[in-house]
């Protein structure tokens, strides 16, 4: 499968926030990426950053773009993830969506609100968990890659790829954050022997990077830090290698969990 991920300075319009989107998937189709994904709040902006809250969003036309994106997947046949907001009878859910061609649209809404995500969002208990093209996915939204436990939730659920959409920038020096969310996102991946994408905004200030990790947490693909770019490369794990069939070994005892996909191309040395 053939992974792109797009990182662009999102803003607070719909419009053009949509320009940027279809022009990347387009281009992204064209280079025969398979699944796309964009960073968080990536149709709408990010309130009180890019907007003053959630309450101001054009939901008419927000979920008028949501259709028009899945007729563009469905013509262009690429799985998109794409983070959106959706309206909820309590409020409104900071939303991955997940559309596939010919398919029904799924989405994933952000459980860890704080701070301006608990003024903004209301949450709800959800996997995160989709099939697409023999792949398990995982997904998970910026603050969540703070806690282990959401992606144990993956682990168990025997994701292949988990994608983790980021609105993530600093006010002041965003070095020591970037890398520590870099540190973050690679752990992850080694914890659950799975290979991680993140995305982010490519806003001054970015503090999150976008990029392709292996199970044994080494980047294989990053994009520069704020510069909008699209980011692509094939996803092709390969078997387990010896480090990574002791790591899923203990994490099927710890999570108590079925093995699966132990297959290894590690050959012991024996002694004649």
């Amino acid at each position: 499968m053939k992974l792109g991920a797009f990182q662009f300075p999102v803003s607070g319009d719909i419009g053009k926030n949509m320009e940027k989107i279809t022009t990347a998937m387009v281009r992204a189709a064209s280079e025969g990426v398979q699944l796309l994904a964009f960073p968080e709040c990536a149709l709408t902006g990010y309130p009180p950053r890019d907007i003053p809250s959630s309450a101001v969003v054009d939901f008419v036309r927000l979920e008028a773009a949501h259709r028009e994106l899945q007729e563009l997947s469905d013509k262009h046949g690429i799985n998109l993830i794409v983070g959106t907001m959706t309206r909820a009878a309590g409020g409104v859910r900071n939303t991955a969506l997940i559309l596939r061609p010919g398919l029904p649209p799924l989405a994933y809404h952000k459980r860890a609100l704080w701070g301006w995500d608990r003024d903004n969002f209301v949450s709800e208990d959800e996997t995160g968990v989709v099939e697409i093209g023999g792949v398990r996915i995982g997904v998970r939204i910026c603050f969540e890659v703070r806690f282990p436990e959401y992606f144990r939730e993956l682990y168990r659920q025997h994701t292949d790829l988990n994608v983790i959409l980021f609105y993530d920038v600093a006010d002041g020096d965003s070095a020591g954050r970037y890398d520590l969310l870099r540190g973050h996102i690679r752990t992850r991946a080694v914890e659950n022997v799975c290979c991680t994408l993140s995305v982010n905004t490519a806003c001054p200030g970015q503090s999150a990077p976008t990029m392709l990790v292996n199970r044994s947490g080494g980047v294989l693909a990053e994009g520069e830090q704020e510069r909008e770019a699209l980011l692509t490369l094939d996803f092709a794990p390969g078997p387990l290698d010896f480090g990574e069939l002791g790591r899923k070994e203990y994490s099927d005892e710890l999570c108590g969990t079925t093995a699966a996909g132990r297959e290894s191309s590690y050959k012991p040395h024996t002694e004649k």
